[in-house]
């Protein structure tokens, strides 16, 4: 009888075995029709530091190590540039290797890889799988999508198909080819974990997450579905250690493409432009507005003279659609935004102290370097500490033509509420909620107005960036 119950349970996972087996990808197929179409990207820099040590000594030839230091970077080390010499003697000039990858998407020749694979390169050296080693032309790259296209001179070349990664399902299978740590035509896979991943200061890409094992090497390199169809360039990856963990990010084909498109046109990157700083509605800060969830995105700052500006965007409004898109979250606007054709009028919605307003607007070409935003000086005495923690210092006129002419209040010194709440000394508070800061006296009466258990939006410059900061007033 045990016999026999063995027998059965043994078929069964017999069967079970096959039934998964059945079901597993077969990516054998995927490399040996597309792996011609990856390349190996190696990169020559002229290194300038003024140390006396060589960086990291011993490894300045290891190509494997050099692209790991370079997107991981450890600053201050012994011997990196801007660290400390030995007998404050001269570094001279040296020469830098990095390796990447990238992926061919014409039979002449162009090339997608990341901008950040071909950063500052003196030499690029694309190698393709048939061991031919050829110099590229850098075409244009675009560090706000970290997307570059070079160009080779050759003809015949297997390209890559382009597939629609609007069409990817999470838990779809995917599959990578690169050069991690040097080791060319490297297949690695796994499955989309998320979509439209949004990552700090990459606003302008809704990324792919996987747990395809990416490493150091494989920037640059495609991201394909089973039907061999690029889906992504893999770019980045969250990692302790440096090495992959599971969470690597991939740019959507779509938006590489569009990127390389508009370099081979013109050699750069037209993007529309609002002029505005926005940040995340939390809970407590749609409690301070008084809305009743968190949809939309928040506007922080308005850049003087620009087209949110110039339309009647301010400090406070929440946009809840652009052009006729829903606006569900802040990293939303900037896609919508940045993929408008300059000089368009579109209409923008928002909520103002409650209510609902269409302004249009200009969309304004994002310029080509960031916009400077004044600093304020160093604090001044103290004063008076607020019911928040503030002890706060009206500015000087030289200070307000640096905020072109807006009233501002400088933190002296931050304690109790506000400094758990983030805001230190050295902030320049612009504004309460959806009112602009116009004294010190006025400030802090308006504060004291809040009843206790409510909670305020206190608006903060920082270096460069404006930002609410959520206060609970203290029972």
């Amino acid at each position: 009888m045990l016999r026999n119950w063995i027998a059965v349970f043994g078929l069964m996972a017999s069967v079970n075995t096959n039934v998964y087996a059945k079901d597993l990808p077969d990516f054998t197929t995927l490399a040996e029709n597309h792996g011609a179409e990856v390349v190996n990207i190696s990169v020559t820099q002229t290194m300038r530091a003024d140390t006396g040590l060589s960086p990291f000594p011993g490894l300045e030839g290891d190509e494997q190590l050099q692209e790991f230091f370079k997107r991981f970077g450890i600053p201050n080390m012994p011997g990196m540039p801007g660290a400390p010499g030995q007998n404050g003697s001269p570094q001279p000039d040296y020469k830098s290797q990095s390796l990447g990858s990238g992926f061919i998407i014409s039979s002449d020749g162009y090339i997608l890889t990341n901008a950040h694979v071909i950063s500052d390169a003196d030499e690029v050296i694309v190698k393709l799988a048939d061991k031919r080693e050829f110099k590229a032309k850098v075409i244009g790259a675009d560090k706000r999508t970290d997307v570059a296209l070079v160009k080779i001179e050759a003809t015949g070349l297997p390209k890559a198909n382009v597939g629609d990664p609007s069409k990817l399902k999470v838990g779809e299978w995917v599959a990578a080819i690169g050069s991690p740590f040097g080791l060319e035509n490297t297949m690695t896979a796994g499955i989309v974990s998320a979509k439209g991943r949004a990552l700090p200061q990459e606003n302008f890409v809704p990324f792919i997450q996987t747990d395809v094992a990416i490493n150091p090497g494989n920037s640059g390199g495609p991201l394909y579905n089973l039907n061999g169809e690029v889906v992504g360039i893999n770019s980045q990856i969250y990692s302790r250690s440096g090495g992959s963990m599971g969470l690597s990010f991939a740019i959507p084909i779509d938006v590489a493409i569009d990127v390389s498109n508009q370099l081979k046109a013109t050699g750069k990157i037209t993007r529309g432009w609002l002029g505005i700083a926005i940040q995340e509605i939390t809970k407590e800060l749609a409690e301070s507005f008084g809305m009743k969830n968190t949809n939309g995105a928040l506007v922080a700052g308005v850049e003087k003279n620009g087209p949110a500006d110039k339309g009647g965007l301010v400090a406070g409004d929440v946009i809840l659609k652009f052009d006729g898109k829903q606006i569900a979250t802040s990293a939303d606007l900037p896609r919508a935004v940045g993929a408008t054709k300059p000089g368009k009028i579109v209409a923008v919605e928002i909520l103002r102290k409650g209510s609902l307003k269409t302004l249009n607007m200009g969309i304004g070409e994002m310029p080509a370097d960031p916009v400077d935003v004044a600093q304020p000086n160093k604090p001044v005495p103290k004063a008076e500490v607020n019911k928040i923690g503030l002890t706060l210092k009206e500015l000087t006129p030289a200070q307000k033509k640096k905020l072109n002419g807006k009233n501002g209040l400088l933190v002296v010194d931050s304690i109790g509420a506000a400094a758990q709440a983030g805001i230190r000394r050295g902030d320049v508070i612009l504004g309460l909620n959806n009112s602009e800061t116009q004294s010190v006296e006025l400030f802090n009466k308006q504060i004291n107005g809040v009843a206790a258990g409510k909670t305020v939006a206190v608006l903060v410059l920082r270096g460069e960036s404006t930002l609410y900061v959520p206060i609970k007033i203290a029972k």
